[in-house]
């Protein structure tokens, strides 16, 4: 979402149409997915025209990559694929936030049910409430950063404890999602002291979390762009792991999109 995003800033700012080949086929979750050219067909024949050599590309493929020689080149042709990790236009995709967001607008039976499922979910409270997006990612993270990020259980319950003494005037109702079969809401909240926080696990699919997360006040989570993603939708305030030492949190810890934005690891 975030790579498609930078070209779509980067097409609206020079006059072009653009397509997601990836949305197209694939994660057929939000509005982009019915947009006029977003069909597996023309998907095909892209891919192979570029394949044979009929379509330019240009691949952004490596962080050292002469980004400038490539936009030289999608700017000589109305015609291109643009691929890889590192085609970035942070000035512009913020320019055209707003109609990203909207590309990526969830599906209406994703957003009813995920908002059904959340108001069940909550304990009844005469006071304050507050909504707490965890994102436990776990799978490839254990590999990612030589496991820098792959915290266990103790360390995502030691900063929702910390939250919830930042806010100890409301019950906080804590929306996990995660990669990892094994994590139970349970098991997180068996270490969480504080009285008045409640954990959630919905289970649901990565769009469904998406959606979930995106609904919530305040997000924590490791460095990745799934949370951040997230935190888009609404500027929700994020709270990236970067360290295992969560004894104390303020609202200093948690900082908006765009601020997380320029600073994916």
């Amino acid at each position: 979402m975030l790579q498609f995003g930078h070209v779509y800033a980067w097409a609206r700012e020079h006059d072009r149409s653009v397509m997601s080949m990836r949305f197209s086929y694939k994660y057929r979750y939000f509005a982009i997915s019915s947009s006029r050219y977003a069909n597996a067909f023309l998907y095909v024949v892209v891919k192979y025209a570029a394949k044979l050599g009929l379509i330019s590309e240009a691949k952004f493929q490596t962080e050292d990559c002469d980004s400038d020689a490539l936009e030289r080149r999608m700017l000589r042709h109305r015609h291109i694929v643009v691929s890889g990790w590192f085609c970035r236009w942070y000035d512009l995709f913020l320019k055209y936030r707003s109609e990203i967001c909207s590309l990526f607008a969830m599906n209406e039976a994703i957003t009813t049910s995920v908002r059904k499922r959340m108001a069940a979910a909550e304990r009844a409270t005469t006071g304050g409430r507050v909504r707490l997006g965890v994102h436990i990612r776990r799978g490839d993270y254990k590999n990612f950063c030589d496991g820098q990020y792959y915290y266990d259980d103790a360390t995502y319950a030691a900063y929702i404890a910390a939250f919830a003494r930042m806010m100890s005037d409301k019950t906080v109702e804590v929306f996990l999602s995660t990669n990892d079969a094994a994590v139970s809401a349970e098991t997180i909240s068996a270490l969480i002291p504080e009285p008045e926080v409640c954990v959630h696990l919905l289970g649901g699919n990565a769009a469904e979390d998406l959606y979930m997360l995106s609904e919530c006040d305040y997000l924590i989570g490791p460095p990745s762009t799934y949370s951040l993603v997230a935190a888009m939708y609404r500027d929700i305030p994020l709270c990236r792991m970067d360290q295992t030492n969560s004894g104390t949190m303020s609202s200093e810890d948690f900082k908006l999109f765009d601020y997380w934005f320029r600073r994916i690891v």
